[in-house]
């Protein structure tokens, strides 16, 4: 433990702890730089009256290794929506060397679970997935992955492998949403010679393949219901019948699901059986997409380039640290990817990530790309992010024009007219409203997130990226 520790030591974190039983003791940011420049450090304890330690500094530490985590050593009960963003999370010296120490091996151990799991993530998202794979793994229980595509269902279906009981034998991925209704049962099932024009010979199925060990169903939502029929009775005794056989075969799997698609709405459409939806089920993990985890971003990046040449200016980490990312992780794998075949080596500028994000915004909205839903679907989502942001876009002009009401507060922030916005941007309006709303509000930021209609979290956020705090 103690040698991917560093306590970076203020006035609040010496009180008679032995923190040199813990980790290296550091007084000195210069100190800190020089360790982690030379060792590959897991942990960075740092006092709460450190403030000198602030984001472009993690950001600095973290270009050496991007999975370091750094945490806040507090004094009393210390509200965790007040952390700054490069904080992984913090602890109370309250809770004694015992406590301490304990929280220590804890944050240790599910950063060692991600590592064996092959999961490049540093949030506490992804860390407790890694804690919840840890204790599914062993046993035999059947676990649907939920998460948008890109996010990495398939490498939380390997994880359950790698820890299992079954490690040893196979681990056969099928995607159920690629393969042709008609040709998805004799893959999964095998055929018999002669069973439909063109089989020449008979061919054991996936099932078979998998036998002893696990199948993974991805995207198991796309399939039919007939399809659904026949995999319920696989989950249920374990047996199938091949295609053009009448003799039942048996195979001993653990089946792990994925899907990309709110199975409960597909039920109630009649698109999904609810007993199958139930046993597949039993253990439910759910992938948040990239734009919830981007204390990942920076890991990832680091992880792609790492036999590359390649490094990135601190403002295009802000940009690509701002943006959604519709395509999760496999999106940014793109991006990774681009610069390693336009630049191969040197620094990736805030003008590449741009140009990056202006030409997804253009393919998006121009080109005929593939997603992997029906034209009804793809309509239907369209026509759902139309409302949210037509809704988003009503009440900001609702607050927009409440701001040009007289107000009691002789500080608000009046602008002259209706011109003073109508040449502003959509940050620059939301910059101005989230001002107001502080100022109306003496700086309480939980009313002020309450009367703004966001999440505190959601506020902290917007402070940072204004520089409002």
């Amino acid at each position: 433990m103690k040698n991917n520790v560093v306590i970076l030591s203020g006035n609040n974190i010496a009180l008679s702890m032995e923190w040199d039983k813990i980790g290296t003791v550091v007084s000195e940011l210069s100190e800190l730089y020089q360790i982690v420049k030379e060792t590959e450090i897991d942990l960075i304890i740092v006092g709460q009256d450190r403030i000198d330690l602030r984001s472009q500094v993690a950001v600095k530490i973290r270009r050496y290794n991007g999975l370091t985590d750094i945490w806040k050593v507090t004094q009393g009960n210390y509200d965790e929506a007040d952390l700054e963003n490069h904080f992984d999370g913090s602890f109370s010296i309250e809770i004694g060397k015992t406590g301490i120490i304990k929280k220590v091996k804890q944050i240790l151990h599910s950063k060692e679970l991600l590592s064996k799991y092959n999961i490049i993530a540093r949030s506490s998202k992804m860390k407790l997935i890694a804690e919840t794979v840890h204790r599914i793994a062993p046993t035999d229980v059947p676990v649907l992955i939920v998460g948008p595509s890109g996010a990495g269902k398939e490498l939380v279906a390997k994880a359950i492998h790698l820890d299992s009981l079954r490690e040893n034998d196979s681990f056969v991925a099928v995607n159920c949403g690629a393969i042709a209704e008609g040709i998805l049962e004799s893959e999964l099932f095998g055929h018999e010679k002669g069973a439909f024009t063109g089989s020449v010979s008979k061919r054991e199925g996936l099932f078979k393949k998998a036998d002893n060990g696990i199948i993974f169903l991805d995207e198991i939502g796309e399939t039919k219901p007939e399809m659904q029929v026949k995999l319920l009775r696989v989950l249920e005794d374990g047996t199938y019948y091949p295609v053009g056989s009448s003799n039942a075969q048996h195979t001993n799997v653990r089946i792990v699901s994925a899907t990309n698609r709110d199975l409960l709405e597909a039920i109630a459409e009649k698109k999904f059986r609810e007993d199958l939806y139930f046993r597949i089920g039993v253990v439910k993990i759910t992938l948040p997409p990239l734009f919830e985890r981007k204390a990942d971003i920076q890991p990832l990046i680091k992880h792609f380039w790492r036999t590359e040449k390649l490094d990135y200016s601190d403002s295009a980490l802000e940009l690509l640290m701002q943006y959604d990312w519709p395509g999760n992780v496999r999106q940014l794998k793109n991006f990774t990817d681009r610069m390693i075949a336009f630049r191969q080596k040197g620094i990736v500028d805030e003008k590449d990530v741009r140009q990056f994000i202006e030409e997804q915004h253009s393919q998006g909205t121009n080109l005929p790309v593939s997603t992997g839903k029906t034209s009804e679907e793809a309509g239907q989502e369209l026509i759902y992010h139309a409302i949210l942001s037509l809704g988003s876009e009503i009440k900001m002009l609702r607050d927009l024009i409440l701001s040009h009401l007289p107000s009691t507060n002789p500080n608000a922030i009046q602008p002259d007219s209706p011109e003073a916005v109508k040449g502003m941007t959509v940050d620059q309006m939301e910059k101005m409203m989230i001002r107001q709303v502080l100022l109306e509000t003496d700086g309480n930021r939980k009313e002020a997130a309450k009367k703004l209609g966001m999440g505190e979290r959601t506020l902290y956020r917007k402070l940072s990226k204004y520089n409002l705090s």
